[in-house]
This record gives structure tokens, C-alpha cells and sequence, in this order.
């Protein structure tokens, strides 16, 4: 029995001389590792670069710039550093060099001129820019086109953000520019033709049809019908007789 425990005992001792020697010489490599001349490198992403080198000169590094991989990123202002290699916290040996990459801040884009194009082909060429829409407002613009683009904001040429909305403001239908359809019903369609001709209204679909009793070339119906709104953009319709076609 009392060998059996002598055994014991001396396994044990064993084992602690060996965890006591592993202990020992991990202790004196990092020492020498260490006193080798090495360091813990800095984090610098964020800084700006003259605080970022003198952050890695205090460690007693030297950093360097990365020419031609500069990137743009909102989150970090212009000539701060957005990259930095190594990483933050690896162990090198004093002098080496940590490579750092510049940020260009955020990526700006040319606000295009959309006035006077429809609100369609605005929105076309305001995402070709990799910009948005944001609110359309419409306003009363004297000599304007209906549903284009009068104003925009920012201004045409303005440098912003990318997806920055742009602010529309759409022409609206002048009210003092509407009118009453008249009665045409029965009148020569001669006579209607030039009426609207003269004051740049449009007439558009024009049927011909026979109608016992009534003469050809007058108006049988007609649309928009009297007392409708009428504005210059609408199309009129109309009905006219035709001469009739002897059997």
C-alpha cells in the first residue's frame, strides 16, 4: 500500500515539474520575444493621416499610403484612413510597415437638368445618375406644358450625395386656360374646322356617316360634349354627314 501511494505521489510531482518547466519557458520566450523588438500594431482606421502616422510612429512603425486604391466611403471623411494592414492588434517587429488606405468620403454625383422633360423621362434620367425622385409638387407656370418639369431642387450642376431625392416641380394646367365646349351640333364642319384651328385647339377623331334629310359636311355629334371644360390639349371628336350613296 505504501509503495502504491510512493508511486502516486512521485507521478504528480512529476507532472508538476513538467507543467512548472512549460510555464518557465513560455515565460522566457515571450521575454525574448519581446525584448526582440516587437510591437502590438495600432488601430488607425478612422483617423485622419497625420494622426494616423503619428499613432504608428509612437508604436515604432512607419505607415505607409496604398496609391490607387483610395475609396469612397460615407462613414469616413476625406483623407482618413478606411483600411489599415495588419489589422489592429497583430504582433510585428519594430519597423515594419503598416499599409493604410485613404478615403475619398462620400461619393458625390452631378445633379442632371430635367427641366422641361415629362415627369416619366425625368425619373429615367435621375436613377442613370444614381439619383431619386423625392416630392412632385405642382405649381402654375405661364407658358409651361402641362406635366413637365418646371423647377427642380438642387439645382442642375449641383454635386450631392448618390440616391440623394431630387425635388420636382410639375407645370399644372393654367385654370384661366379652360374653356366651354361649344355647341357644334348642326353647324358646317367647315366652319368648326377653322374655329378651332384659329385659336390652336385640335381636332381629332372625324366621322363620316349618312343622315336622311341633312346635307353633307355638318356636325351630327360631337365630343366633348356643350358646357364641357375644354382645354387646349383635349381632343374633340366629331360626327359629320357624308353625302349619301345613290342605289
Amino acid at each position: 500500500m505504501t509503495v502504491r501511494w510512493a508511486s502516486i505521489f512521485g507521478w504528480a510531482a512529476y507532472a508538476g515539474l513538467v507543467l512548472v518547466a512549460l510555464g518557465l519557458s513560455s515565460y522566457f520566450a515571450f521575454s525574448f520575444f519581446v525584448r526582440s523588438g516587437v510591437t502590438a500594431v495600432p488601430s488607425i482606421e478612422g483617423l485622419a493621416a497625420a494622426e494616423a502616422e503619428a499613432r504608428v510612429r509612437d508604436h515604432g512603425l512607419r505607415l505607409t499610403w496604398r496609391q490607387g486604391e483610395e475609396r469612397y466611403d460615407e462613414g469616413v471623411p476625406v483623407d482618413h484612413v478606411v483600411l489599415q494592414s495588419p489589422a489592429a492588434g497583430n504582433l510585428v517587429k519594430r519597423g515594419a510597415a503598416v499599409e493604410a488606405v485613404r478615403s475619398l468620403g462620400e461619393e458625390l454625383v452631378e445633379v442632371p437638368d430635367v427641366r422641361g422633360e415629362a415627369l416619366q423621362a425625368a425619373q429615367v434620367t435621375l436613377a442613370g445618375s444614381g439619383l431619386g425622385v423625392g416630392v412632385t409638387i405642382g405649381i402654375y407656370r405661364s407658358g409651361g406644358k402641362p406635366g413637365t418639369v418646371a423647377e427642380q431642387k438642387p439645382l442642375p450642376g449641383t454635386r450631392v450625395g448618390a440616391s440623394t431625392p431630387v425635388e420636382l416641380f410639375l407645370c399644372l394646367e393654367d385654370p384661366s386656360e379652360t374653356y366651354l365646349m361649344p355647341d357644334l351640333v348642326y353647324r358646317s364642319y367647315g366652319e368648326v374646322e377653322r374655329f378651332f384651328d384659329r385659336r390652336s385647339f385640335r381636332l381629332g377623331s372625324v366621322k363620316f356617316e349618312t343622315y336622311e334629310g341633312i346635307g353633307p359636311g355638318v356636325v351630327l355629334r360631337q365630343f366633348p360634349l356643350p358646357g364641357h371644360p375644354l382645354r387646349r390639349h383635349d381632343v374633340i371628336s366629331l360626327v359629320v354627314t357624308t353625302v349619301e350613296e345613290e342605289i
